[in-house]
């Protein structure tokens, strides 16, 4: 397994987070099913092998693809499920613009904002998991560009790169009655200030819209096996699985 394409997958244990929005001063609490996140954000390489193209304005294979959309991930998702014979996650109604998740599935998608939180503090609770020179690319320390995934720290379960580098897309509507179908964004990116690349900052965009410092990872939905050894592990720590 290539560890630097972004296949490796961490298995998360079941648990609970609390997500707050500090434009609206609300809070929430999500509990969370076992679930399996990868160490990394998808990279140029595999992209460019499942998709056969290389939409980012920085190049190489082991760089974040970026300048994809909330639609390019998912339909990347898709592709990769059919490709590993696993099967999709999404039903894409091209004729509506319309969008489900089968939560049955056991294809690869995108994390929920729950997920993407609960996954970045590993068990932490203040605003990120380590000081951020040590686990982060952002405005402060990336010479103002991107760099390879996997360059800094992990967090203690094992994911490189949740903080800075690129935001990654999340499954989540940001705030409907407001910004209609824009959709969260998490993680801050490379040419962010430190106060953006902490686990409880939120931003939105356009599902379509495609940036050069948004990318996405992959997650899954366990199969029942999976979910009883992803247990077991507790809330304290993760364990590694295999990936595509």
């Amino acid at each position: 397994m290539d560890t630097m394409t972004g296949n490796e997958m961490i298995a998360i244990p079941a648990g609970q987070v609390t997500l707050a929005d500090r434009r609206t001063r609300r809070s929430w609490t999500v509990e969370l099913a076992p679930y399996r996140l990868a160490a990394t954000p998808v990279t140029q390489a595999l992209y460019a092998r499942v998709a056969g193209r290389r939409p980012s304005t920085g190049r190489g294979d082991r760089l974040p693809v970026e300048g994809v959309s909330w639609w390019d991930a998912v339909r990347f998702c898709n592709a990769l499920s059919e490709q590993t014979g696993l099967t999709p996650a999404y039903r894409i109604r091209a004729e509506s613009d319309a969008i489900d998740w089968d939560t049955s599935a056991d294809g690869y998608r995108l994390p929920t904002e729950a997920e993407w939180e609960y996954a970045c503090r590993a068990g932490t609770s203040g605003p990120r998991y380590g000081e951020l020179d040590e686990i982060g690319w952002y405005r402060g320390n990336s010479a103002e560009r991107m760099h390879e995934v996997g360059g800094k720290r992990p967090n203690a379960w094992g994911l490189h790169d949740m903080l800075g580098n690129v935001w990654d897309w999340c499954w989540d509507v940001y705030d409907a009655e407001v910004y209609g179908a824009y959709r969260v964004l998490r993680g801050g990116g490379w040419f962010d200030e430190h106060w953006s690349c902490r686990a409880s900052a939120r931003r939105r965009s356009h599902p379509s819209f495609q940036v050069d410092d948004v990318g996405f990872r992959l997650a899954r939905s366990p199969a029942p096996q999976d979910t009883r050894t992803a247990a077991a592990h507790g809330t304290g720590g993760a364990g590694r699985s295999s990936g595509v």
